[in-house]
């Protein structure tokens, strides 16, 4: 009873200050009912609060003061507190040693009413604890600070250029095929290496990376990591260290390492904190050595909730009438890297349920689902994407989900599946909504196949999303906007600080273009017309491009000018 009347005595602060409604708090509390768990990390995982709020709002309801990573939270210097409270008792209990005043300590903690841990910190320290309360990432952030995390890998990537045999320019590749492959495992084996790899991937992880790039060049390796859509340079190791951290990561990813001339496709997992993480692994031979790249997979990190994408209430509007059609077919179009899968899963998440059949063919399964049935493509085999469909036409499904129609056959099954009482879920390679029409017509589908079987075509990009803790205002003059008319008072740029890492932007969000088949529409695509008046008559619809759905992003402080203008730019 005590903990039910705290947990009201929360959403009631929260509706106070006006961050949730009374909506909200009671869909809150159902999802905890059922499922148990703390009121607000159910809110935050539910998208209504950010963790920072949570955090905040529960040290005024408990009377903790609150800190965060750009300010506060800096251990003082010369108390040697990293002796006091260990760096292993520090991450495993996710709680930082701030200062010491005679016998007070005081103390970051992510749960500041847990008192086993209080009690065994007193144990530990010889001191009364004085607790403050901070977001469970930025605590670990700051213990890295604190602690040397970034240091360590700077020193375990210096320490790979030392007592390294040194290889003279044009050598490597005649002392690559001398090199015994006993001799390869045992290097890769070795400490050092196996250590310089969980760095790598640790540190990946850490920042917030989708992929890692390890290349070879002639006197170099270069280590980089794509965030939020971009790639940075890192410290790089020796150049002679390639070799094992190539066989290391080969072995991870049970891959031949004695194949150094033909490509390979892998994978791994790997344990963060209690998360599962897959890793997926692709080398290529180059002419300097092979290329490794590693795609990070966070499932905890993948947002499976349209509202949360980043589309507009409108937008969201016209998606959710038509995933809630019976049959049709549903595309959604954009470059690699566009979020176009995400969205999909999204989709499934949201129409899912125990009445319907839902199945899908993926290359490769990048998330798992459940009540769902996923299907790997193993073309080696002769499971194609072709292949599969059709044997799902006798699975009786209501939906299917295509992860991409690259052909004509597999788009012949999706158009007739479409018409035969299916929802089918597919994507295509184009750059905005009305090109989906010409790109289909260009495969082979005739037009008057089309037009009945289409329900709806959405084209996405991801862009940045402005730190919200750096982001500058200013005005958008038309010299400062190059002329492009602006309707918000003020839009921001990025500035950089320590959450974001310097960079001035975190995260990403959407921008689409939703193309809702509608009859005026569908007679044009039945009488093959050109790409130019299917957009013409999408937009006097109402359908906002691209170029438009970027600006608002703008508009609205989510993005800067500059980022909506380069993701955006000839997509209008």
């Amino acid at each position: 009873m005590c903990a039910k009347e705290k947990y009201l005595r929360l959403g009631e602060l929260l509706i106070k200050e006006g961050i949730i409604t009374q909506a909200q708090l009671e869909k809150a509390i159902n999802v905890q009912r059922q499922d148990g768990g703390r009121l607000g990390e159910i809110l935050v995982k539910m998208g209504i609060l950010r963790e920072e709020q949570a955090v905040a709002i529960l040290g005024k309801q408990l009377n903790i003061p609150y800190f965060n990573l750009g300010t506060e939270l800096k251990p003082a210097p010369d108390q040697n507190l990293e002796q006091l409270v260990p760096k292993d008792f520090a991450l495993r209990y996710t709680v930082l040693p701030l200062s010491r005043t005679l016998r007070s300590l005081t103390v970051a903690m992510a749960d500041p009413l847990d008192l086993i841990l209080i009690d065994n910190l007193r144990k530990l320290t010889a001191c009364e604890i004085n607790p403050v309360i901070a977001t469970r990432s930025d605590i670990l952030k700051a213990i890295e600070n604190f602690y040397g995390k970034s240091k360590m890998f700077e020193e375990a990537v210096e320490a790979s250029y030392v007592n390294v045999p040194v290889v003279a320019a044009g050598e490597e590749a005649e002392g690559d095929q001398e090199l015994s492959l006993d001799k390869l495992i045992a290097r890769a084996e070795e400490a050092p290496v196996v250590k310089l790899v969980d760095l790598i991937i640790r540190q990946a992880i850490d920042e917030r990376a989708s992929d890692i790039h390890i290349e070879p060049f002639k006197e170099r390796i270069s280590l980089r990591y794509r965030i939020d859509g971009k790639l940075y340079e890192i410290p790089p190791p020796a150049r002679q260290l390639h070799l094992p951290i190539i066989s290391r990561i080969k072995i991870l990813s049970k891959l031949d390492i004695a194949e150094k001339r033909l490509p390979q496709d892998g994978a791994f997992l790997v344990r963060l904190e209690d998360r599962p993480i897959d890793l997926r692994v692709s080398t290529i031979p180059t002419i300097y050595g092979e290329k490794v790249v590693l795609r990070i997979l966070d499932r905890s990190s993948v947002v499976l909730d349209l509202d949360r994408l980043g589309f507009e209430a409108k937008q969201l509007e016209h998606i959710r009438r038509v995933i809630n059609m019976p049959y049709g077919l549903v595309l959604l179009t954009g470059p690699t890297g566009s979020g176009k899968t995400t969205t999909l899963y999204a989709v499934l998440s949201e129409i899912k349920s125990p009445t319907k059949n839902i199945i899908t063919v993926e290359d490769p399964v990048e998330y798992k689902l459940d009540s769902v049935n996923q299907v790997q493509v193993k073309p080696e085999i002769g499971l194609t994407f072709a292949n599969a469909l059709r044997s799902f036409l006798r699975q009786d499904p209501d939906i299917m989900l295509v992860g991409e129609t690259r052909d004509l056959e597999t788009a012949e099954i999706c158009i007739r599946a479409a018409l035969t009482g299916h929802l089918v879920l597919s994507t295509l390679h184009t750059n905005d909504a009305p090109s989906a029409v010409s790109r289909l017509i260009d495969i082979g589908i005739a037009p008057y196949m089309v037009a009945p079987s289409l329900l709806m075509v959405v084209a996405q990009r991801l862009l940045r999303k402005l730190c919200p803790d750096c982001k500058e205002a200013y005005e958008p003059t038309p010299e400062l906007t190059g002329g492009i008319a602006i309707k918000a008072d003020l839009i921001y740029r990025p500035k950089g600080c320590a959450k974001c890492g310097q960079l001035g932007y975190r995260g990403r969000t959407c921008i689409s273009e939703v193309m809702v088949i509608n009859e005026a529409l569908r007679e044009l695509v039945s009488q093959g017309v050109s790409f130019q008046k299917i957009r013409d008559a999408a937009k006097e619809s109402g359908m906002v491009t691209l170029y438009e759905s970027g600006l608002k992003k703008v508009e609205d402080g989510i993005t800067s000018l500059e980022e909506a203008l380069s993701i955006t730019i000839g997509a209008d």
